[in-house]
């Protein structure tokens, strides 16, 4: 949230009127939606820096006009009335936007080669399998010219579906060539689904934490999104049954094996209960895979238990071979299956095209892939414990340590607040991950997630430790 600017105010730009536009920006990025609460007066006073009698005036201006509606005894929530178009526009400087779930996104996709990115989402490119890939685009200047030139089929290559349909198999998940759809990415994936299960309004619950693009993308379908605690062993069993009995959500969406933020693995027990309850509400639930490659040995499933029954799975290649080969799949029941092609043939006139789904097949395919996955687990897991060793010194602690992949979930030391030591670290050329942006609740400013893989430069934890100093003298 945009913190008042002292000489903004001063230049004649009363604190109502900043904390007004503070909202009304929050609203055009869609980051509160209709039917959302706004931060109660006494929290978002503190965030602006200005007193409570100046947000219960701006609140009160932004009622008169519509925008929100009080309810009693319950706090401020967003009409949706005179909602102003999505703005996708980029502010002129990180210190000028708002500490979001675009945040991190933009600030890792844009920074320069110097940055070191401790905060993002991918291995460093050297982690990456670089000569399989080499010898992949080798091959494929020998292809055929219809795979260098022409579109694929609506449904993607059929050599990676059936190399993926093999995958479900070896775990015993029972899966036919009409329950698989290649897309053009994990992210597109999503997207699909969105489209095709849900309309503006719906309510979608996500985990509380979770990866902070899904709520960047449930809310530009104008959906209504609620979290769920997040423990050590999965969602929040009796908070999950709550809120889906009582919010009736359409959909619910998670990682189950080795979660984005947290690291943390889907029990048995809960994955039955989480099963159960969404079998009773006439749930959906979608379970997004990208780190199933990361697991030494795998976790429960959802899609595996349910048999992709009311468990949809989608995923992608970005975090094993390539993020720049976008390249992902949805597998589900046959009869939303064939719905999402045509809605995928609408919107992308078909999925991956064949020169990056021929290239991923190729690259799965040959014996080296495993090979390459192991030696990634063997080197996240010293990256693991030597990033951990180096924040516990600095008294930044995880909250679990995660059986593979690359996150640390981590609380900061007491008093810390992780935007503003994210905002401090990228001053310095270093990308942050703050809680909040992956909380829908806003209730894990004292978190930080770190990429292991990232985390080697000792600049990071000296830009750490500088950052938390100044925060504790006050900026």
């Amino acid at each position: 949230m945009t913190v008042v600017d002292p000489s903004a105010v001063d230049a004649g730009q009363g604190r109502t009127a900043v904390v007004m536009a503070a909202i009304r920006d929050k609203l055009a990025a869609r980051s509160l939606a209709p039917g959302d609460r706004l931060p109660s007066i006494r929290r978002f006073a503190a965030t602006m820096r200005v007193s409570p009698s100046t947000v219960v005036e701006a609140y009160d201006r932004l009622a008169a006009e519509g925008l929100i509606r009080a309810r009693q005894g319950s706090g401020f929530y967003v009409t949706g009335n005179g909602l102003p178009p999505l703005a996708l526009t980029q502010a002129a400087s990180p210190h000028e936007r708002a500490v979001d779930p675009f945040w991190v996104s933009r600030q890792s996709l844009d920074a320069d080669e110097a940055a070191l990115k401790p905060g993002c989402g991918w291995l460093p490119a050297d982690w990456m399998p670089g000569e399989a890939l080499r010898r992949g685009f080798r091959a494929l200047a020998r292809a055929q010219d219809p795979v260098l030139s022409e579109y694929g089929g609506t449904r993607g290559s059929p050599t990676l579906r059936r190399y993926l349909l093999g995958r479900f198999a070896e775990e015993g998940l029972a899966a036919g060539p009409e329950q698989l759809l290649l897309t053009g990415s994990g992210t597109q994936a999503l997207d699909l689904v969105c489209r095709f299960l849900l309309r503006p309004g719906d309510t979608v619950l996500v985990d509380d934490p979770c990866y902070f693009n899904f709520q960047a993308l449930l809310r530009a379908h104008q959906l209504r999104v609620l979290g769920v605690p997040y423990t050590p062993s999965g969602p929040d069993v009796s908070a999950f049954e709550a809120l889906v009995s009582a919010e009736r959500p359409r959909l619910y969406l998670t990682n189950s094996g080795l979660h984005n933020p947290t690291g943390a693995s889907l029990s048995p027990q809960t994955a039955f209960r989480v099963l159960q309850i969404a079998a009773a509400q006439d749930l959906t639930i979608v379970e997004d895979e990208i780190f199933a490659d990361f697991e030494p040995e795998r976790s429960p499933r959802l899609a595996l238990l349910d048999g992709l029954d009311r468990v949809i799975r989608i995923g992608s290649f970005s975090k094993t071979l390539s993020a720049s080969l976008r390249c992902g799949y949805i597998a589900a029941r046959a009869d939303w299956i064939d719905g999402l092609v045509d809605l995928q043939v609408a919107t992308n006139f078909g999925g991956p095209g064949p020169v990056a789904a021929d290239l991923v097949a190729g690259v799965l395919a040959e014996g080296g892939y495993r090979k390459h996955m192991e030696e990634v687990r063997r080197r996240l897991a010293q990256a693991r414990r030597e990033a951990a060793t180096r924040l516990e010194m600095l008294g930044i602690v995880p909250w679990l340590m995660p059986r593979g992949g690359f996150y640390l979930w981590c609380r900061l030391p007491e008093g810390v607040d992780s935007a503003g030591l994210a905002r401090l670290a990228v001053a310095r050329n270093v990308v942050l991950a703050p809680g909040n942006v992956f909380s829908v609740s806003q209730g894990a400013g004292g978190f930080m997630r770190f990429n292991v893989a990232q985390s080697r430069d000792p600049r990071v934890f000296e830009v750490l430790q500088q950052g938390m100093e100044e925060l504790r003298q006050g900026g």
